[in-house]
């Protein structure tokens, strides 16, 4: 018993002390490892320092030598030796408790390494830390070889249109919203869901598929993502019901919001440093794109109602349907042609996969190189750094699950992973930069779109006031034998009576008719649009094929009159409606307006750095809300949105690659995501917040965007600076 306790003591004891001389030996190695890295990227382009890395040989050569420089190497690879961290063979190696050499539980065999279960986990993701480091510079040197050129401008295009469908469903819901839920009849308690459910959809969507894209690749989660978008897109355009409409919306939200998490780190991971910060501005363009192509179909469209066709009453297909279909194309195009692009190589190489790395790398490098006329030129990595992955224990499911168990457990599997890697944006080092991204982001998107609702109401609000100022009074009119086959538009009738006069083929449009008389009169084919008829009287009247109806009648009495043929659904009539039309093209220019700012933050973004941009951006939107105090016509609030908008589109595209560069590749999609969903719950606070202050007061939306603008802008000028920065 004592000698096989004292065999179990010493065999431990021996594997601390080597577990102990392996730590000092890989810190020394590591340290030289990285100094001449950091030499070779600032002098050459050389890749062989890092080929050798894996070699049991501890001063393998960086370089490889030519026949008339042996010694120098040979002194090179022996500089720094000491002899005292050798580890000669058997000098802690303990006694063998069993003569056949093979351990028991608990035990290490002797002259074996020691398993990762056994050594300080500390030690582990320190030597994963070197790892990422060495695989960045190598990664940088690689991209550098492969160059800038027609695979990049490839990619570009496919992932513009998917950031293009993300800028068109944001406009799509503020284009569809009026005509929706007047086509469906929502009453006024059901009324501004469909703006929520579609961000909140969006907001779950940017968590989950930018956790996704970490775990199984930025390309596959993209494009299930895309394909959920245009399903849904194209099956809430034709259905009836409004609950069915926002569910489809809902789930279409939820499939776009991985767009903008994905399409920034997989782009951004396609393109070597000194590229990076012009191309992922020049990227953001698509966005401005997504809402002139949005408004420009809108403006197109939606006002044609003789676009549109119906199934007797119980299926309507107006015209803000078959723009609703237009504007899921873009999603459709996406879709069919990212199927032809690869993965990222650098999510390949931290997933451990060496080989498939590669062959992308070589497809981007010889794609260029036959572009520019060099297709000789051979791509000469042979070998890539790849990072320790540190083990885990993962439970695994029984051979005899059903399938049903097994998908089931899957999905549990991967939403806890998604979990885990979100929390690990709040360890150290990440965790600052974690806080101020989300505070920022938040702060920008509650200025942006809270004012963009406001935008739009105050100028309607203008429209009508002057509307209103323009109304007709009639008072004690008295009318007789007359037929009415014209249209009646903003007008009040008074006390007025009205005996055998036929109502036939026309249109009310504002008109109110209160404390009025008709008697012995005939309604034919007659449509209301923000008519009423208030304490009326209506004495053996006929209505036929009208939408009078009690909503109609306020406060009216009905005496021996009859309805027949009542139209259903709610009737729509944009026809020549000088409004709707000014609605679309106010927001087309709003958006046009964001083309200088785009165009001035991608040939600036290198030059004067990201966060400077991005603090100033956002700091001269909040100053310029100020300036809304003097907006009292329709011109000078147009004025005022095109400028806004042409100040703030700079922060957008800092902040998107500012927080693309911060975040290390294996938590670079959720810590996007997490941030773009923070960006869409601001949208939905923004939109009700805002909302609720039209035509009440100017100096809480003035006031609020501007404070949260700028500071927001001041949070961000405290981020690091990753104009420099490789990708971790």
């Amino acid at each position: 018993m004592d000698e096989s306790y004292n065999n179990r003591m010493s065999l431990v004891k021996g594997a601390k002390d080597i577990a102990k001389e392996a730590k000092r030996h890989a810190a020394k190695k590591v340290s030289k490892i990285v100094n001449r890295a950091t030499e070779e990227y600032s002098s050459q382009r050389n890749y062989s320092q890092f080929q050798n890395e894996d070699k049991d040989n501890d001063d393998a050569c960086y370089t490889q030598p030519d026949s008339n420089d042996g010694e120098h190497y040979a002194s090179d690879a022996t500089e720094g030796h000491d002899d005292e961290d050798e580890i000669y063979e058997g000098e802690y190696q303990g006694v063998p408790a069993y003569t056949d050499r093979k351990p028991r539980d608990g035990q290490v065999s002797l002259g074996q390494p020691v398993s990762d279960s056994l050594r300080d986990r500390k030690e582990l993701e320190l030597e994963r830390q070197t790892d990422e480091e060495e695989l960045a510079q190598q990664y940088e040197l690689i991209m550098q070889e492969c160059g800038h050129g027609r695979f990049q401008w490839q990619l570009f295009f496919v992932l513009g249109m998917a950031l293009m469908s993300d800028g068109v469903e944001v406009f799509v819901v503020g284009f569809v919203l009026p005509s929706a839920e007047t086509d469906m009849c929502v009453p006024n308690s059901g009324a501004g869901w469909l703006g929520s459910i579609v961000y909140l959809g969006m907001m779950v969507g940017a968590f989950f598929w930018g956790g996704l894209s970490d775990k199984v690749g930025r390309k596959q989660c993209l494009l299930v993502a895309m394909s959920v978008t245009g399903f849904f897109s194209f099956l809430s355009s034709f259905v009836q019901g409004y609950g069915m409409f926002l569910f489809c919306r809902m789930f279409s939200g939820f499939g776009i919001g991985g767009a903008v998490p994905i399409v920034f780190p997989y782009f951004a991971e396609f393109l070597a440093r000194e590229k990076r910060g012009e191309h992922l501005s020049w990227l953001c363009m698509f966005w401005m794109i997504g809402g002139i192509y949005a408004s420009a179909m809108a403006w197109l469209i939606i006002p044609h109602y003789g676009w549109s066709f119906s199934m007797g009453s119980a299926y309507q297909f107006h015209s803000w349907r078959v723009f609703v279909v237009v504007c899921a194309l873009p999603c459709v195009c996406a879709v069919v042609a990212l199927t032809f692009m690869p993965e990222s190589p650098r999510f390949f190489l931290e997933m451990g996969k060496h080989d498939e790395a590669w062959m992308v790398l070589k497809q981007i490098h010889d794609t260029n190189m036959r572009a520019r006329g060099e297709p000789e030129k051979v791509f000469t990595v042979n070998r890539i750094k790849l990072p320790k992955h540190l083990d885990e224990l993962v439970e695994m499911q029984s051979d005899s699950a059903n399938p049903v168990g097994k998908v089931l457990f899957r999905i549990r599997t991967e939403l806890r992973g998604i979990w885990l890697t979100f929390m690990s944006c709040f360890n150290y080092p990440v965790k600052d930069n974690t806080v101020k991204l989300a505070f920022v982001w938040f702060t920008l998107s509650f200025g942006y779109y809270g004012l963009s609702v406001w935008f739009p109401d105050v100028i309607h609000h203008l429209q009508s006031d002057e509307y209103a100022s323009r109304v007709k009074t009639h008072n004690n009119e008295h009318t007789e034998d007359f037929t009415f086959n014209f249209t009646l538009e903003n007008q009040i009738h008074t006390n007025g009576v009205f005996v055998n006069n036929r109502f036939i083929s026309m249109k009310l449009k504002s008109v109110t008719f209160i404390d009025s008389t008709f008697q012995n009169c005939y309604f034919d084919d007659v449509s209301t649009v923000g008519s009423l008829f208030k304490n009326c009287t209506f004495v053996e009247v006929f209505f036929y094929n009208t939408d009078i109806d009690d909503s109609k009648l306020v406060g009216s009495r009905v005496i021996n009159s009859s309805f027949h043929h009542n139209k259903t659904g709610c009737q729509m009539t944009f026809d020549d409606d000088y409004s709707a039309y000014w609605v679309y093209f106010v927001n087309f220019l709003g958006t046009l307006a964001v083309l200088p700012g785009n165009i001035v933050s991608a040939l600036l973004m290198d030059k004067i750095g990201r966060l400077s941009m991005l603090g100033g951006s956002m700091v001269l939107s909040g100053i310029s809300c100020f300036f809304l105090w003097f907006g009292t016509s329709e011109s000078m609030m147009i004025f005022m949105l095109c400028l806004y908008n042409g100040l703030s589109i700079s922060a957008w595209n800092s902040l998107d690659v500012v927080t693309a560069e911060l975040y290390p590749t294996d938590r670079r999609g959720t810590g996007f995501g997490f941030c773009n969903a923070m960006c869409k719950l601001a949208a939905v606070l923004g939109n009700l917040i805002f909302g609720s202050l039209v035509g009440i007061t100017k100096t809480i939306p003035i006031l609020l965007a501007s404070a949260v603008l700028v500071g927001g802008g001041l949070v961000g000028l405290r981020l690091p600076d990753t104009r420099g920065n490789v990708l971790m």
